[in-house]
């Protein structure tokens, strides 16, 4: 190695090329998202996923009121696909279902109540009725917690599988200590409709659920509360538009990029504005999460609905989207009965082991769990777009008027980073740059078309 001799002129150089080391490892200043272009007169209860067709026209998911809608490209007129009613042949059976891009111009709607996947094809209709690959993961393929189902460059379904829990031993290691174990990670599965053949793709990091008993303070009741990280670093994945698997890893934010032949490379890693957190900034971020939940669990506690609304995914997306309510945490208190045990009354609230939900304050794990850096995004926040592209919306380290989504192109290179106003969330995509947003006010939500530019 040839060694500089120190100069001012070489100390100048040295600087210059470390300032342009690090210009080069600094993510694009965001832009505010295009123009809104149309905007729905129909308000919706829900928009959990939205299909847009060649001709202009899109499909709707609206899960709060259990419809399928088909839109008219200038989103003014509809037709009902679904419903839960007797208006219509096809029903919306369940409480929640799924739109899939499927074969050509047609779309899988996934009802897991069912067990069925139905065929739409482009005029509205169901053409047929598929069985899901597998019972055990039908509310996964229905589920925007789970990521986004697409079908890969060979026509499989590709999904991430549900979580398989497992009772964790008890002290003596031989029995069940009765508080279920979750797993950290979790297969991104392939599915041949054909053959219901399945391979593994890969495997993604997932947060975690963890559960604590707590002792009740009379010594004859517990309760199991969940222990909240809400920091959790993570992965997370999508199905392009040209049938790749993108799998965004959350330590060193890169993508790896898996083809249907089976092939797998891995782009450099991607850059991001990583906002180190001491042990000062640590106890402020658990502060500010308890207070927002609390205010969350409050509005929940003072809804007839507060102990049954949903939230979709984790970065609050979906929630923004369905326009529902934070979902309280739950107790589930194992009640013995104060003064010994109850009166053993068949299926009432008082009998021995019956479970009562109760709302619950949240329960967060210790400052020193979270990590030293805040993650770059968190559970639920990558989308793939219509043009080849992945979105992943961002934790942000600084403040901005609405939430910041990293674009991603085939390459694995950051191309842009794109603000998307404020109380709004991205339902779907496009060809040609369209994005539609999910936004809420008064009457309802309604889906608007903006443009990328």
């Amino acid at each position: 190695m040839r060694h500089i001799p120190y100069t001012p002129s070489a100390s100048l150089l040295l600087l210059a090329l470390a300032t342009t080391s690090l210009a080069a490892q600094q993510p694009p200043a965001p832009r505010p998202l295009g123009a809104v272009v149309r905007t729905t007169a129909e308000p919706f209860g829900s928009i959990m996923s939205v299909r847009h067709l060649p001709d202009g026209r899109v499909l709707v998911n609206d899960v709060a009121r259990r419809r399928v809608l088909l839109l008219e490209p200038d989103l003014a007129r509809y037709t009902v696909v679904a419903d839960s009613t007797s208006a219509t042949s096809n029903a919306y059976s369940g409480r929640m279902g799924n739109l899939i891009p499927y074969r050509g111009d047609s779309t899988l709607f996934v009802d897991p109540a069912a067990l069925s996947m139905l065929v739409i094809d482009p005029a509205g209709k169901v053409g047929r009725v598929m069985s899901v690959p597998r019972a055990d993961d039908a509310m996964a393929l229905a589920s925007v917690g789970a990521g986004t189902p697409g079908f890969d460059a060979r026509g499989r379904l590709v999904y991430r599988a549900s979580t398989r829990l497992r009772m964790a031993p008890g002290a003596s290691g031989e029995r069940s200590s009765g508080i279920p174990s979750f797993p950290d990670s979790s297969p991104i599965l392939r599915v041949d409709l054909a053959t219901r053949a399945v391979d593994t793709v890969a495997f993604v990091k997932v947060p975690a659920m963890r559960l604590r008993m707590v002792e009740g303070g009379d010594g004859q009741s517990r309760s199991m509360t969940n222990v909240i990280n809400p920091l959790p670093l993570t992965d997370d994945w999508a199905v392009t538009s040209e049938g790749r698997v993108a799998v965004i890893r959350g330590r060193d934010y890169h993508v790896d990029w898996f083809e249907a032949d089976g092939s797998k490379r891995s782009s450099p890693k991607i850059a991001f504005d990583w906002q180190r957190m001491d042990d000062e900034a640590k106890v402020a971020f658990l502060d500010s999460t308890k207070a927002a939940m609390e205010r969350a669990r409050a509005n929940a506690a003072s809804s007839p609905e507060g102990t049954r609304r949903v939230v979709g995914s984790g970065d609050g997306d979906a929630a923004a989207i369905a326009g529902e309510g934070a979902m309280p945490m739950v107790r589930v208190n194992i009640a013995t009965g104060e003064g010994g045990p109850p009166p053993r009354r068949q299926g009432g609230e008082g009998a021995p082991g019956a479970m009562r939900m109760a709302m619950a304050a949240p329960t967060f794990v210790s400052p020193s769990e979270l990590p030293d850096y805040k993650p770059p995004f968190a559970p639920g926040a990558a989308r793939a777009d219509a043009d080849g592209n992945v979105w992943v919306r961002e934790i942000p380290t600084k403040p901005y008027p609405g939430p910041v989504y990293d674009v991603i192109d085939r390459n694995g290179q950051l191309v842009d980073r794109v603000i998307v106003p404020a109380g709004s969330a991205i339902a779907g995509f496009g060809p040609g740059g369209i994005v539609y947003l999910g936004v809420r006010d008064s009457r309802g939500v309604h889906l608007k078309q903006a443009t990328v530019k």
